[in-house]
């Protein structure tokens, strides 16, 4: 039995992603790649697919995850992303940290 083409939500959703990644900076391929990987991606976490793997599965999805995942720019993470982390971790005197305080804070 032949495999069903993705849906109009998923072409749509493809091109999006490939479309983003290009004007970025990633070359053709690279984008082409990723966006398929995701719409996949997408697709089994919606029960759309025949066979999904655990991560696909478990995962938190691929939109929330780019954007939480996403430290690792010129400057690492932000300051505000650094203080809501200590406060997470209960550190005392966070809010008098600086961004590099909280850095090395957090690395312990």
């Amino acid at each position: 039995m032949p495999v069903k083409a993705w849906s109009p939500k998923r072409e749509r959703q493809y091109e999006h992603i490939k479309e983003g990644l290009e004007s970025r900076g990633s070359d053709e391929d690279t984008a082409e790649e990723i966006a398929a990987r995701t719409v996949n991606k997408e697709r089994a976490r919606a029960g759309e697919s025949k066979e999904a793997s655990r991560t696909s599965i478990e995962d938190i999805s691929s939109g929330r995850r780019g954007g939480l995942r996403s430290h690792s720019g010129p400057g690492g993470r932000t300051y505000a992303q650094l203080r809501n982390e200590a406060s997470d971790r209960n550190i005392k005197g966070r809010s008098k940290m600086s961004k590099e305080q909280l850095e090395r804070a957090l690395d312990r």
